[in-house]
Parts: C-alpha cells; structure tokens; sequence
C-alpha cells in the first residue's frame, strides 16, 4: 500500500527521512513535522512510512480542514475510524474504551459496552477511551495532518497523547507554522519529548536546485545522469524526454532545451516548493508540442496553488498592509520602514502598522534586522503580477525617486525600476552607469547581467554596444568559465554593428577561455583572427594575443613560439603597455618551467604581488598557476604546493574566480601525489559541482579516479577514467594531460590485455612528447612506455626511449622525470644487469622519496624487492612489506593484494608477526578489503581478479562480511562508514 499520497517523484530529504524512520522504529515517538505550504511534509512522511515498510493497515490519518468551527477532536477520531482492520483481531478490550461507542459509531460492534454512568466528565472518559484503544491497537502510526487548523480541543488532546505514549504508538503531526494561531505552539503549549520518547521537531525547507534538478528528470522520466560514465542513462532515456521537447542534458548542459535549464527556472519559479514544481513539470508535460520548454515556462503563470495560496493570504489583510505589501513587492530587495513608507506614500505610522500586520499573517517575514521581504520570491511574484499597470507604475516611480537620495545612489536598482516603467532609452543610459558603478565595485554578479542586457537591445547606440562589449569581456577573462558567457561572447562578435578593434578585443577574450579555461585548443583559431584584428590600431593587444598563441604545444605550433614571442616583443615596441608585458613575462617564465629551467626559481621571485594595477596583479597570479602547476609535474612537489597556495590567496583577493578555481582543483591533486587520499573523491566531487563548467576540475578528477580505481582493481572504471581524460587531452593545447592520460591508460592494458596493446596505446604519446619535447614532464609515461614496448619485444627500442629522454633531461631540474628515468633504466636491466636494476629502482624510490610521493615511492619498493629476491631474500621481503603498508594505508586493495601474492610467488615468506589472530565478530583485514569493493559495486568476479584471489574464496569472505555487518549487499558501503565512525 502507498503511503506518499501519489506523490510522482520523491527527491532528497535523506537526513529527514532517516531521521523519521529512526523514530518510527523507536517508539513511543512524537514526531513534529513543520513545513509551508507545498513544501512536501505529506510526501515525506509517506516515503518514511514507505521505506520503514509500517503496513498500510497500522496508519491511521486524520486530516484538519480550513473550516470556520472545526468538529472537536474531529480528526483523531477521523483516524481511529480507519483501525477496524486491526481492532478486529484484538481480544480483550479495556472496558474504558467502551467510552468511545458514542464518538465512533462504526466502531461500536468491536468496542466495549459503555459502563459510564450519567454524569461522568466526558471529556476525561474521552481521553481514557482514546489511551485504552490506542494501547488494545499495538503499535501504530497516528498521522494527524494539517494541525494549524484543528481547534482547541484536538490540540489539546493531542498535547496529551503526546506527554504520555503507550508504548507501541507514534504519533506524527504535520503543520504550517506560518498559519498556527497567534503564533502559538502547534500543541498549544511548548512540547519536548518526555524521557523514553523518540522524535521530536523536523522542520522541513525547501528543496535546493539540485534537488529540483533531480525531481524534474524523476518526474520527466529523463533519469538522473551525469556525466557519461557507467552511470549515465541509456540511450533509449538520456536523450529526449518524451513529449516534452527536453534533452536530458547529460553532462553540464546550459542550452535552452535541457533539463538543468528547465530546473533552475523551476527553481526560480517554484522557491523550491515540491507542489509548485510538480505543477508545472505538469502543464509542461500536458503542453507537448513545445519545443522551447524554458519560453513555455517564462511565459506562464506561476503555479495555480502558489497563487491560490498568496491571494487567500492577502484577502485577509486590510488596506495599509496591502499598500506595504504592493510596495515590498516593487522593491524587490530586501527594504527598511523609511523606504517601504515612501514607495506607498503611506505615513510611517500607517507603514508601520501595515507591516506588523503583513508579519503577523505571514506575507513578509524579517531576513535582516529591521530589512523587510517576502519570505518566498516566488510570493512576490505573485503579488506583484497582481497590482494594476497604473499603479505598479507608480509605485516604481517613488522607488526611483526615494533610491536617488542614496550615497552612493543604488544605481543597478533605479535601473532595474526604469526599465520596469518601459522607457528604452531612460534604461540604457541608466543600465550602462549601473554596470560601470558595479565594474568599479568588483561586483561582477551585477555588472555581468546588466551588460547583457545592454547587449540584447537592437537600437543601441555602437559606441554604447562598443562599449558593453568591452566591458563584458573585460568581466569574462577573469571569471571562471561557463557556457553561458561563451556563448554571449560569440553572439557579441558575431554582431556586424560593432567596430573591428572592439570585436579583436572580445574575439581573444573568447579566445582565451575556450583554449585555456575551456581547454579546447580550437579557441587558438579565434585568437590568432583576433590579432589580425587588432594588429592595426592596438597592437599592445595585438601582442597579447600572440603571446596567447605561444602556449600552444600541439598541432606543430611549437616550432613558432620564438617567432610569436618575438612579434610580440615588436608590437610592444610599437605600443609599450605594462600590462601585456607582464602576460608576457608570464607566458615566458611558463616555458621556463616547461623545459626545467633552473635558473626559473629566481625569476619567479622577482614578480610583483602587490601592485597596484589589477592586470598585473592577474599576470602574476597567472604566472604563479602555471608554475605551480608545471612544478607537480616535474616533481617540484613542496614549492608547487607553496606556488599554488599563493596563487590561490591572490586570485581570491583579486576577484579572478577562473584562477582561484584552478588552484584548487591543483591543490586536490597535489594532495592525491602526497597520499592523502582520503575524503578526496568527495572533494573533488564538490569543487566539480561549484564549477559544472570548468574541463580541467573533470579532467583532474577522471585522472584521480582512474588511479584509485586502478589501485583498487576496479580496471574497467579506472579504464573509463583514463580514457575520459583521454579524450580532453585530445582538445586541449598543452600535452601534459594527453600524456598523464596514456600513461594512465597503458598501465591498465598492460595489466588486462598486455605489452602489445599497452604499447599501442602508448606510441602517439610518445610520439607527441617529442614533438612537443616535454621530456621534463615524462616522469609518469617515460617508464611504462619503456616496460610496454620492451615486454612487447622490442628491447632496441626501449633502449633508445631510454637513451633519448637522457640526453633531453640532462642538467634539467626536473626531479619526477629523473625519478621516472631511473625507474624506466631498472625495466630495461632486469633481464642483462640484475645489479644495475637494484641500484636503478633504489635511485627512483629514493627521488619519489625525496618529491614526497608515497604511492611512486611503494612502487619502486615492489620493483625492488622483486629485483632482489634471487640476491637478498631478507631484504626483498622487507622492501616488499613497506610496499604493502604503504599500499595498505592508502586503500590500494588491489596492489597490497599483489604485494601477497609475490611474496607466495617467490617464496619471500612472511614477515614475523606476533601469530595469526582471531577477529570474532569483528572484520579482519582481508574482510575489509573486499567489504570495501563490495560497497563500491565490484562483482565477487572483479573482485577475485584484483586481491588475486579464488572466486570461492571470495564468496567466502562476501558471505562473512554480510554476516558479520549484519546487512545486503547493496548497503555494505553504509555499514562499513558506521563501523569506522
């Protein structure tokens, strides 16, 4: 039986619905479940009913209704009618509950006579009935709806149920607290929980936008995929919901058509309210034909409940606070008496009785001290679609006139009032010197609308446009990057009214973030077509853009960097400009770093941190990045942390949220190189979140995932990942990724399909590391390239590998592609010089050592101990249980599961211990290990695989650990949290 009341999706509330159930399964409880008006308080109590699994027969629902003169105690006795299901089966009623005969009619042949004599207190007799039944009934769930409208008596009654539970009841009650009389509690008197008694207050709040997100592809049938992956939707449902003209908007979709789109304007439209959105996932459903979902919604009306709800509200209210409340709804913001008085020219005694008034009934509510606003947008809205033009107009005119004698005057909201009066030019000209003022304020969220707002004008003047546009991709290059502004940019250009140099200069701003902050190297086209465009009357930003064209690494662009770079110099003779001297400088000390220059470290120093002038400051903080950045992959490791962390702290100081973001999205991974991988996925999950858009927090997160998911043995994900991140290295203008990726992808084929296969996946990046010479960053490829193509029995060609990536890093300062170097010398030994491969993978541990990588440090352990094992048994054992510990104490299941099985393999023996130990109830280690692959979704199969284990062997351990966690499958993850907390 359904108890969500037909509710067609249920999303989020997770912490609220364990909490509920918690007290269900606990009772005697008390629960009281407080929430607005469609905020979802029945839905909820119904999926807790549901997932509690209480049968349908043991909850018994009354509701109140909005009636003048409720019936006393109508609702409780409304449910008790509905226990004829179970009071049938009970056998020895109490007597006292025959008192009940008379209020439940229906009842009568189950209940007992009624021995009362004349006289007695019926309201007692009543009480004592109702605890007789209740406690004959057992364990039961009293479900009593919508308590801001039960009368006195009913409070009463269930202020007593509620400090004196029998034993088997929960007793749930759901109320609006902005509709309880005078304010007062729900129970009439404050209630908490008497000792022995579960519950207590669940206030629930509105759903957030990813929660609206979620229930509106629950609702459309659209699934709720993310990025492709193994848990994308199929096909057959990803694509387009059926009947309503949707993508699904797999992956970070901001187009017109998709679901995110659709759900932050039901979001807007709704205040996270689940009736409000329900609704209009309806009419959007019921209007098919649509094939622009997001007009169909902006063009209608806000949700009949909603309105419904807001007009009852307001019919109760007299005039002044009507006025107050037409007056907030103009303002929008957040408004003080003063100001709220004079926009509806109303006394400030009249105002302030208005206002306690709308307070009181719930139509306004106090977000700030003495600052006054509708306690939902979407009620606002409302309202002020309500008020006749004329009057509106009105309204916003006072507006204007009280915002102007502000300093400094609120130049964004007396905009924002203009253009609600219709007048075109009044708004431009207003709008322009309200960007301008949130420009000069660093208030980018306000200035970036405005601007395209200004741009969406047909009959704006071109030295205006010219100069939005500028302004507007002045804002782009230091935010962080977002299809939405991408795609203003190229409409801007786009645009054959704006002036050749205006279009050069947001051409390379657009430019910029689709090659650097979207990673996509096709953005270097629009670069170079921006410093034609500009060469001839500012060629200081001519300069800038071939900079710019500089860092690309790919498409045989290297080969002209010095070229670039020299035209570059030129054009700043031409036209000196300190501020593309310093992209300049940054751009040449990012080679630098490249090329594992030591004579960079010195350079860096001298940049200048506290400057005056923005772009200088950005320069540096750019420069700071790239080194930093650079730093991880040469094995610079602690300044990398030092050069990131300072990036970080002078981008948030100045405002450049794109280099803010990218810190510490380099920042989590410098965490993941140290061995601190603990709480990182779900770190790297929040910080992917904030920035849907941002390629290089997916990338960076794919590459993390994919090495976790190898050391795990979980190949198939790891697999995914790798070849995910693949895939953007492909569009992107450095080949670092690129690189990272095929090393990544390599060392899962040579595992699963061999050195052949490996070796084919590796060969264009290897091929692309010379073309680039990136030898300084080959720290990761070098040595699984030279294992690949050795195992697939080409020993000359390992050797030259080998040979060449000497020769290139020779005298650089990159300590990971020494330490990559010498890892890759010991593969190419092992089978001509045993002595020369010890002594190799002893110089490569000791370097990851030194640049403070645990995980390279365990691997060259292993290596090691491998190398020795015909030698020094002894101390082969000993590198090989380092290397377990440290694999052990990282979570790499799958590689500590190698680490024993070596040890078998060569007869290394184990490590003396104090004796094998018995864990009782308790997991032992080898338990652990596959309870954490079981949480994580591995088949029994996979899981045999990666600790080496049998597939008997492994239902063994699967069968214990269920045992022992004392759930299914599916809920281990959960169980194993609660066991380490």
């Amino acid at each position: 039986m359904r108890h969500d009341g037909g509710a067609p999706g249920f999303v989020g509330r997770r912490r609220e619905v364990a909490r509920l159930i918690q007290a269900l399964r606990a009772a005697p409880a008390v629960v009281l479940v407080e929430g607005d008006a469609g905020i979802g308080k029945s839905a909820l109590v119904g999926r807790a009913l549901a997932e509690a699994e209480v049968p349908g027969e043991r909850v018994l629902t009354g509701r109140c209704h909005p009636v003048a003169e409720p019936s006393p105690y109508g609702p409780v006795l409304d449910a008790l009618r509905r226990s004829r299901p179970v009071l049938a089966g009970v056998a020895g009623m109490p007597p006292s509950a025959g008192a009940l005969r008379t209020w439940l009619p229906d009842l009568a042949d189950l209940l007992p006579e009624n021995t009362a004599g004349a006289g007695a207190d019926e309201r007692y007799r009543l009480t004592q009935g109702l605890q007789a039944l209740l406690g004959a009934l057992g364990e039961v769930v009293l479900l009593v709806e919508d308590v801001q409208w039960a009368d006195r008596a009913t409070r009463e009654l269930l202020l007593l149920l509620a400090r004196d539970p029998h034993p088997g009841l929960s007793l749930v009650v759901t109320y609006r607290p902005e509709e309880l009389p005078d304010g007062a509690p729900v129970l009439g008197t404050a209630y908490r929980c008497p000792p022995g008694v579960s519950g207590g207050l669940l206030r629930i709040e509105p759903l957030d936008e990813a929660e609206v997100l979620e229930l509106a592809r629950t609702v459309l049938g659209t699934g709720t995929g993310g990025a492709a992956g193994p848990t994308a939707a199929p096909a057959s449902s990803a694509g387009v919901a059926a009947g309503t003209g949707l993508a699904s908007g797999a992956g970070p979709g901001t187009g017109p058509g998709t679901v995110p789109a659709v759900a932050r304007l039901l979001y807007e439209r709704s205040g996270g309210l689940p009736a409000a959105v329900v609704e209009d996932l309806a009419a959007l459903q019921e209007d098919g034909r649509q094939t622009d979902p997001v007009a169909f919604l902006s063009g209608a009306d806000l949700a009949r409940g909603l309105r419904d709800a807001v007009a009852e509200r307001l019919a109760g209210l007299a005039a002044e606070a009507r006025a107050v409340v037409e007056a907030v709804a103009v303002l929008e913001e957040p408004a003080g008496e003063g100001l709220i008085a004079e926009v509806s020219a109303l006394s400030a005694e009249q105002a302030s009785s208005g206002l306690v008034e709308a307070l009181r009934a719930g139509v306004l509510s106090e977000p700030e001290p003495a600052r006054y606003a509708f306690r939902w947008e979407p009620a606002r809205q409302v309202v002020y679609r309500r008020i006749p033009g004329p009057t509106r107009s009105a309204l916003h005119r006072r507006a204007i006139d009280a915002l102007r004698t502000g300093r400094p005057q609120p130049l964004a909201r007396i905009a924002a009032h203009t253009r609600a009066l219709g007048d075109r030019d009044a708004w431009q000209q207003a709008a322009e010197a309200a960007a301008d003022q949130a420009v000069e304020q660093g208030d980018t969220a306000v200035a970036g609308p405005l601007l395209r707002e200004l741009l969406a004008e047909a009959d704006l003047a071109p030295e205006r446009r010219g100069r939005a546009a500028r302004a507007l991709s002045g804002l782009a290059a230091n935010a962080a990057y977002d299809a939405a502004s991408t795609e203003v940019l190229a409409d801007i250009i786009a645009d054959p009214r704006l002036p050749v140099a205006d279009r050069g200069e947001v051409r390379l701003t657009l430019g910029l973030r689709v090659a650097v902050q979207g990673g996509d190297r096709a953005g270097f086209a629009l670069i170079e077509q921006a410093a034609d465009e500009l060469i001839a009357e500012r060629p200081a930003r001519a300069a800038r853009a071939l900079v710019a064209l500089a860092m690309n690494e790919r498409d045989g662009a290297g080969a002209a960097v010095r070229e670039r770079m020299a035209k570059a110099a030129a054009a700043l003779e031409s036209e000196p400009d300190e501020e593309v001297a310093a992209a300049y400088r940054a751009t040449r000390l990012t080679f630098q770093a490249r090329e594992g220059d030591p004579e960079l470290w010195p350079e860096l120093d001298r940049l200048p941190r506290d400057a005056s002038n923005p772009e200088l400051v950005r320069q540096t903080t750019r420069a700071l990045f790239n080194v930093g950045d650079i730093a991880m992959e040469t094995g610079h490791d602690q300044r990398a942390g030092r050069l990131l962390a300072e990036s970080r702290a002078l981008a948030r100081q100045a405002a450049i949220s794109y280099l803010e973001c990218y810190s510490r999205i380099a920042l989590l991974r410098l965490d993941g190189l140290a061995g601190r991988w603990q709480g990182l996925e779900e770190r790297f999950e929040a910080i992917g979140t904030e920035y849907p858009d941002v390629a290089m927090a997916r990338v960076e997160r794919a590459m993390l995932f994919g090495r976790m998911a190898a050391s795990r043995g979980r190949l198939a994900v790891a697999r995914a990942e790798f070849e995910s991140a693949a895939r953007y290295g492909e569009r992107e203008s450095q080949v670092t990724t690129a690189i990272r990726a095929a090393a990544g992808l390599g060392a899962v084929e040579l595992v699963e399909r061999g050195a052949e296969a490996a070796a084919a996946v590796l060969a264009p990046a290897v091929a692309m590391l010379r073309q680039a010479g990136a030898w300084a960053r080959a720290g990761e490829l070098l040595p699984i390239a030279v294992e690949a193509v050795r195992g697939a029995g080409d020993e000359g060609a390992a050797r030259h590998l080998t040979e060449e990536a000497a020769e290139a890093i020779d005298g650089a300062d990159a300590p990971a592609a020494h330490a990559g170097l010498a890892l890759a010398r010991g593969v190419l030994l092992e089978g001509t010089d045993p002595c020369g491969a010890i002594e190799s993978y002893r110089e490569a541990r000791d370097a990851w050592r030194g640049i403070g990588r645990p995980y390279e440090v365990a691997k060259a352990e292993e290596r090691l101990a491998r190398a020795l094992a015909d030698r020094d048994p002894q101390t082969a054992a000993e590198r090989l249980a380092a290397a377990e510990a440290t694999y052990t104490t990282l979570g790499a299941a799958s590689d500590a599961a190698r680490c024993q099985h070596v040890r078998r393999d060569l007869g290394l023996g184990r490590m003396a211990s104090p004796g094998r130990r018995g864990y009782g109830e308790a997991l032992s280690p080898r338990e652990r290990q596959v309870a954490e692959l079981v949480g994580q979704g591995v088949s029994n199969q996979d899981i045999a695989q990666a600790l080496f284990l049998s597939p008997r062997t492994v239902e063994h351990h699967v069968a214990s650990v269920l045992r022992k966690l004392g759930v299914g499958r599916k809920d281990v993850a959960e169980a194993l949290a609660e066991t380490e907390s």
